[in-house]
């Protein structure tokens, strides 16, 4: 028996079960339906495209995986030198991982180990956001600060070396101040945060929390497993404020298969590199640097530059601004557009059960959560199909 996600498995409403996708659209033996949030928003190409598709397929005539431990291969190599290339500044360093979760763990285990390394062993603190959501892995929850996803670390008492802020540059100074000496990094999904409410702030507390690491020595970790690969209107919002750590996953592949990684810059990969064993990072996940998900990963990115990605997304955004320009109720707090996100925040999340249905039966595919009806579709989407997704939206209110 399947034990599905987030779910109580008693009550749980039966899933709808994919018999096809293709494009935009997911298919099951009754309909058809637009894939709102792309699969958890990581398939930005759509689903079946034959370039990914065959990507996959010509490596599986060689090889599916072989474990990074004493080997390598072709397809890491490149990926690795790819990502290189186009992350900006110094973030030339890959660790690989199969998750997201896992990929925000070994950038943690970095920042604590970097410091470790040169014998400052009193930073064991993480200074991270309020309402942040970075996986569902144990240290990820520490980090994390959203009760509906971790209130089993209530068992463990209250969290002794998470200090949480909110996106408000008083807040984030007068915790540096007190802490700094104690911090080992800053963890946090720059501009969008997702799973912990779709909320979005300004760049300008990423600039200064990129002069307060500087100015007390502490690691900045991006995690951009959903901001990254343009979601927020933006390449990476490491573009525009560069962290020494950044966390990329879900679209990294495409969506295509589960891989992810962790890029160091050069001062953080330094305080590993060394004659002394014991300053190795001892971590290796089994699929590490899975042949597939790399090849399928050079693809994705290959579409991505090679079909003005950046265009679409600012094309998405340009849409949805204008067929949402004006929509309200009094029954919504608050609408946020960034990039290829929006979210229609409710004042009560009650107001949107049944509308998954609703959805369905109108062909689209949504999930919403929380109190946020929101959509983070493809970007491969027409413009006709974006228009349905978000009158299905309105269309509820109404």
């Amino acid at each position: 028996m399947i034990w599905y996600p987030y779910q109580q498995m008693k009550t749980m409403k039966e899933p709808y079960k994919i018999i096809d996708a293709e494009g935009v659209y997911l298919k099951t033996e009754e309909r058809e339906m637009i894939d709102s949030i792309s699969s958890w928003w990581s398939v930005i190409h759509g689903y079946k495209h034959p370039a990914l598709t065959e990507a996959i397929k010509y490596q599986a005539d060689h090889f599916c995986h072989v474990m990074l431990g004493g080997l390598t291969h072709e397809p890491v190599q490149r990926l690795a030198d790819k990502l290189k290339s186009f992350l900006p500044g110094d973030l030339d360093y890959s660790f690989f991982s199969d998750s997201g979760s896992v990929a925000v763990e070994v950038a943690l285990k970095m920042a604590l180990q970097y410091y470790v390394n040169q014998g400052e062993m009193e930073r064991t603190k993480i200074l991270s956001l309020t309402h942040a959501y970075h996986g569902d892995t144990f240290k990820t929850m520490e980090v994390g600060d959203d009760e509906d996803y971790h209130f089993i670390l209530e068992a463990y008492g209250e969290k002794k070396d998470v200090i949480h802020v909110p996106t408000q540059i008083p807040a984030l100074e007068q915790a540096f101040e007190r802490y700094h000496r104690e911090l080992n990094c800053f963890i946090v999904e720059p501009l969008l945060q997702g799973a912990g409410g779709m909320r979005m702030y300004d760049s300008s507390f990423l600039v200064r929390a990129r002069e307060l690491c500087d100015r007390y020595d502490v690691l900045l970790i991006f995690d951009e497993v959903a901001t990254g690969f343009g979601r927020t209107g933006n390449r990476f919002v490491a573009d525009l404020v560069q962290p020494d750590i950044l966390v990329l996953g879900k679209a990294l592949t495409g969506g295509y298969i589960g891989h992810a990684v962790t890029v160091a810059n050069r001062k953080v990969y330094h305080g590993f590199y060394s004659d002394d064993a014991d300053k190795a990072l001892m971590h290796g996940p089994t699929f590490m640097g899975n042949a597939l998900a790399c090849s399928v990963a050079l693809k994705s990115i290959e579409l991505f530059e090679q079909e003005n990605y950046m265009s679409k997304i600012s094309r998405i955004e340009e849409i949805t601004r204008r067929e949402m320009t004006g929509f309200t109720d009094d029954r919504i707090r608050e609408v946020r557009i960034m990039g290829g996100c929006v979210c229609v925040e409710v004042k009560d999340g009650a107001v949107l059960r049944g509308y998954q249905q609703f959805a369905y039966e109108r062909g689209i595919f949504s999930r919403p959560f929380l109190n946020c009806m929101y959509a983070m579709v493809p970007y491969i989407i027409a413009e006709e199909e974006l228009v349905r997704v978000l009158d299905t939206m309105k269309e509820w209110f109404t």
